[in-house]
């Protein structure tokens, strides 16, 4: 694969509205690990929560934004409307569904679309997620679930799966991905009554994957709590994200320029379904200022917002694990 070539997804984040109950739910029933504890950096009055796999690899991170006066999310078009997590195996979907049936989770009965056993849920504030085997994934594989999560490791979360967008021009969101990011088209099923196209990019599988649902009559999305506010895609490095950057540039896209968000780099834009893109870089990672055994238990801050540590602290509710 080309180091400039676009890898897969690279974390989802999403609003939630209780930053304690969307930690009890993200690790206690879905057993992720909690792998960094800090705050949106363009708003640090709130909370900014990363579940992923052991160590919060690329790909594997299902992040959160608490807004505590988040309204209800109005479903529409131009919209991130489901985030896939990926398991190990059909059996590991088997124990999820009466996992989260045991937890009164909404939950639909495991399903085979496009040769893949999955289930769709919802978390307590609404958020569309799907768990899907990796079984038969031919891509990268995902990442390695923490040994102290609540779930046993052979069944447990090993990265994000594919994302959905539901836009009213299916066509131009296509064009993107095919003509500006490289994706490919390589798929497609039936789900209410639509046709979902589904885009692959870099080793593709499960990990590597863009669904897109047309939904030309629907009004558009108003976001809230258990909505998603933007996916990220993995680019290779530093250097990676200049070229993307240059090529979104000259494509006439608006966009954020370079972001340094610590963890990783990033570069923002919409699609011209108001779909909000990110790329971001594979590292350095989250054990840049933090170990592997102390991932997630404090408030981490980048070193341009350390100088303001007592601060934000004041002004946040204390968040525990319950």
């Amino acid at each position: 694969m080309h180091m400039t070539q676009i890898k897969g997804i690279h974390h989802v984040s999403a609003i939630t509205a209780n930053a304690a109950k969307n930690l009890h739910f993200y690790t206690e029933i879905l057993g992720m690990r909690l792998v960094k504890k800090t705050v949106n950096q363009d708003s640090v009055s709130m909370y900014h929560l990363f579940y992923a796999d052991e160590r919060g690899r690329p790909g594997t991170d299902f992040t959160f934004f608490e807004i505590p006066n988040a309204g209800q999310t109005y479903r529409g078009s131009g919209s991130i409307s489901r985030t896939g997590l990926r398991v190990a195996s059909d059996q590991a979907v088997d124990y999820w569904y009466k996992r989260l049936s045991s937890y009164n989770v909404n939950v639909s009965q495991p399903e085979t679309v496009c040769g893949r056993c999955q289930l769709a849920f919802e978390d307590f504030e609404g958020q569309r997620i799907q768990l899907i085997s990796d079984q038969t994934n031919s891509g990268d594989p995902g990442g390695i679930p923490w040994s102290e999560s609540p779930v046993p490791q052979e069944f447990g979360i090993t990265g994000l799966g594919p994302v959905r967008l539901t836009v009213k021009q299916a066509a131009k969101t296509a064009e993107l991905l095919r003509e500006t990011l490289g994706f490919v088209k390589t798929g497609s099923y039936e789900e209410n009554g639509r046709t979902v196209e589904v885009f692959s990019c870099g080793n593709g599988g499960a990990g590597a994957e863009i669904h897109l649902e047309p939904s030309p009559q629907e009004q558009t999305e108003k976001p809230g709590r258990g909505s998603v506010h933007h996916v990220a895609l993995r680019v290779e490095d530093e250097q990676s994200l200049r070229h993307w950057i240059d090529v979104i540039d000259k494509r006439g896209f608006s966009h954020s320029g370079f972001v340094e968000r610590y963890y990783f780099k990033s570069l923002y834009f919409r699609d011209p379904n108001g779909i909000l893109f990110e790329l971001a870089t594979d590292g350095p990672g989250f054990e840049t200022d933090e170990s592997f055994d102390e991932l997630g238990k404090n408030l981490a801050l980048p070193p341009f917002l350390e100088p303001r540590r007592k601060e934000i602290e004041n002004n946040l509710a204390p968040l525990s694990f319950s």
